[in-house]
């Protein structure tokens, strides 16, 4: 269920793998897994759409004591969720909104400075995570005035972006800066995903940031899409945070592994990862900070990006 790089690897040790893709379709998906069940699979790896809808069809793998293993996002409700595989969703958090502690000297006093927020969706586990960390970092500096929040907007309902959709994530900053910015400078957007942060930067060019006399804001990001490394190299986009799938990847397969072959796997989180019903053991893979400082050594010399992508 999960990626096609899992299943090479899987294929490579000799395990007979069945790849589905839902496609966006949430019905569909639950439709494939009870199709997976029904086949008796030893285990079943989940990259939930929607980590809400797998309740009832995971109660049948349960009776037949099929492992399963939520891979990216953590599906939600049940007990029939033995291990997940992730990113530390809370340090890509804390990467992103350190940043922007370190960008504008806020550990100095230094301030005050304009900031606004764009969280993820509500309906991905990941999303609090993100805003968790964040907060973390910054919730003091909004406090004692040396971040101002001009629209006042900084719960996590109000800074969601449904479906990470960077044309919602577009419009509502359109709004912001018409009804809060008028004559005053925006000095940083703290975006959860790259997505959102290209389709945000085209805004604010619009709004006449960009210039040598009024440069762009700060602006966050995560994934490190092609489009926003190409921002970072051109000077646009500030950042992103990588997760690298080949390490995610890399990890399930050892996991499914050692489930294959009798042995626990290894896991080294046991207490953050609460679905709902039970707390997920986790394999937990760590975030890497990108900028115009290390997209070469980290995208590039890596393997994940040629040169010529970047152009």
């Amino acid at each position: 269920m999960a990626d096609a790089n899992i299943k090479k690897q899987l294929q490579a040790k000799g395990y007979k793998v069945e790849l589905r893709n839902a496609e966006g379709d949430i019905e569909k998906q639950v439709a494939q897994v009870r199709e997976l069940i029904d086949k008796n699979c030893r285990v079943i790896v989940i990259t939930a759409i929607d980590g809400e809808s797998f309740t009832e069809v995971l109660k049948e793998a349960a009776k037949k004591k099929i492992i399963v293993i939520s891979y990216d996002r953590l599906v939600m409700n049940t007990p029939t969720m033995d291990y997940y595989v992730t990113f530390d969703n809370v340090e890509v958090g804390v990467i992103q909104a350190a940043y922007i502690e370190d960008a504008f000297g806020l550990k100095y006093g230094n301030g005050p400075f304009t900031i606004e927020m764009f969280s993820g969706a509500l309906d991905d586990s990941c999303t609090p995570d993100y805003y968790v960390g964040q907060m973390g970092v910054l919730e003091k500096y909004i406090e004692n005035g040396q971040l101002i929040v001009g629209s006042g907007q900084t719960s996590l309902h109000e800074t969601a972006t449904f479906d990470w959709s960077g044309e919602v994530a577009a419009e509502r900053l359109k709004s912001i800066l018409a009804d809060y910015y008028e004559g005053v400078r925006l000095d940083a957007v703290l975006s959860t995903y790259d997505g959102m942060s290209t389709a945000m930067i085209e805004v604010l060019k619009e709004a006449g940031y960009g210039t040598a006399d009024d440069p762009l804001p700060v602006v966050t990001g995560q994934d490190c899409d092609k489009a926003s490394v190409i921002s970072i190299i051109n000077g646009e986009q500030s950042m992103s945070v990588f997760v690298d799938t080949r390490t995610l990847a890399a990890r399930t397969v050892e996991m499914i592994d050692d489930i294959m072959v009798g042995k626990t796997p290894a896991i080294n989180d046991d207490g953050r990862y609460h679905n709902g019903v039970k707390t997920v053991p986790a394999a937990v893979c760590s975030p890497v900070l990108v900028d115009i400082t290390n997209y070469r050594e980290v995208l590039i010399d890596s393997g994940y990006y040629r040169e010529s992508d970047l152009k």
